[in-house]
């Protein structure tokens, strides 16, 4: 409300930063610190590197991007660190592995990394005139706010600074858009509390060991509610962010586009977490070579994104795996592409769809259970349970009933220009019906997965 009030309109970045400070220390204040040092690194680099001498400005730039990883490596990865390379029982070892993980460090150190590339690679283009201003102190509240805007904060969309900067200037309550607004927390909120907070109670029996004593179809029924879970889970937290951005006059991209309808692990990752994916493709892909030096260097260079996308994930081995596996298919799939045309036969395409459904939901497995022991153990009792196990019907008939809307939601996509016009005036209902489960259904309040990485 006080935003909006048209007295307090030159203070609104002002609000809004101290309100997503205020959010972020609110469970840990201790780390509002280390955010209050990304945002400074971030706000004097940045500036140095558009307005400082040209001889140093690489440099800054370097400096800048670097302090970002280590932070980043020092809070997230020094426990692996500690396992694979001290012992842990000794004074260093310890003390890395006592270290704690802050939340959103992911996400708000590739804020800061984007910035200062984009700075960097980009000064010459008019619209850096909007984002570095010559004022160093409204540069640092500006970067404070994209650093910190708590609607992504803590697990994205990711923005790239030149999308999200130039929308920081005076905003106006009647601009908002409350249709667009309205239906992205509507949806988002449903499939968080509705949909993923119902079906985590089925997957919690994926935890070791208490997926050992069950039947082959009952631990298929479990990873495919963990599919489920995350998508709607990650999907409802970036519909929310969205809306919430919406009321503040901010628009944030868009993260999934219905990623289970894929038909290839290229399209996949065209639909999952895109925000992600186009980071990695503009500043890392794309620097590496892309596929601009010949096929062999493209698989690798698919293979290396891949790769440090899994360990971004979370640091431990299965996210490396679950990273290279995905590398692995993207790069198998682009050698086929060159030898094999695609088929555009409905019966193809939907096999399609089923097969790449199977192996993305599969390799989930390594998200909910870091422990890379505890997944081979999985798959291993998926092979022999056959026979054997208890078949919790129970388990199976609440992942099926909590997933139709997940199904729906992408079949409906599919034969959207088909029913656009018979079904539109019938969406108010349809978001009304979601507004009533959101209030008489709601699972046990969850832990957003995201907010682990």
């Amino acid at each position: 409300m006080v935003y909006y009030i048209p007295a307090f309109r030159k203070w609104q970045v002002l609000i809004l930063v101290t309100a997503s400070f205020t959010f972020y220390a609110y469970s840990y204040p201790v780390f509002l610190f280390l955010l209050f040092i990304s945002a400074f690194i971030n706000s004097y680099a940045s500036y140095k590197v558009y307005f400082g001498k040209p001889e140093n400005r690489k440099s800054y730039a370097t400096v800048g991007v670097i302090a970002n990883l280590a932070i980043l490596i020092f809070f997230k990865y020094s426990p692996f660190i500690s396992r694979m390379m001290f012992d842990p029982k000794g004074d260093f070892g310890s003390f890395l592995l006592s270290i704690p993980l802050p939340v959103g460090i992911s996400f708000f150190t590739f804020h800061g990394i984007s910035l200062l590339v984009d700075v960097f690679q980009k000064r010459d283009l008019e619209i850096y005139g909007e984002v570095i201003d010559r004022n160093f102190w409204r540069h640092g509240l500006k970067t404070s706010l994209y650093i910190a805007f708590f609607p992504q904060l803590v697990a994205g969309p990711i923005t790239k600074s030149y999308a999200f900067m130039p929308q920081i200037k005076d905003k106006y309550f009647r601009d908002i858009n409350w249709e667009s607004a309205f239906k992205n927390l509507v949806l988002g909120y449903f499939m968080k509390m509705v949909i993923a907070d119902n079906i985590k109670d089925q997957t919690f029996w994926i935890s070791y060991p208490y997926f050992q004593a069950y039947s082959t179809p009952t631990l298929l029924a479990l990873i495919y509610g963990y599919s489920m879970q995350i998508f709607s889970d990650f999907a409802g937290y970036s519909m929310i962010a969205m809306g919430l951005g919406e009321l503040f006059g901010y628009h944030l991209p868009v993260n999934f586009k219905f990623p289970y309808i894929s038909r290839t692990f290229s399209e996949f990752w065209t639909r999952w977490h895109i925000s992600l994916s186009s980071w990695l493709r503009e500043y890392l892909y794309f620097p590496l070579g892309g596929n601009r030096k010949g096929n062999l260097r493209t698989y690798l260079n698919l293979m290396i994104v891949m790769f440090l996308g899994g360990l971004w994930h979370g640091a431990a081995w299965s996210f490396a795996v679950w990273g290279s596996f995905h590398g692995l298919a993207l790069a198998v799939e682009k050698f086929l592409g060159n030898y094999i045309k695609p088929r555009e036969a409905a019966l193809i395409k939907g096999l399609q769809m089923l097969l790449v459904f199977a192996f993305v939901t599969f390799a989930w497995l390594l998200f909910k259970l870091p422990n890379f022991d505890d997944a081979v153990l999985y798959i291993k009792a998926v092979f022999h349970n056959i026979h054997s196990g208890r078949t919790d019907f129970t388990i199976i008939f609440y992942i099926l009933l909590y997933s139709i809307p997940v199904v729906l939601f992408h079949l409906f996509h599919l034969a959207e220009a088909g029913i656009e016009k018979n079904l539109g005036m019938l969406k108010p209902v349809f978001y009304a019906i979601l507004v009533f489960f959101i209030i008489a259904n709601s699972g046990r309040t969850g832990s957003f997965i995201y907010f682990q990485f």
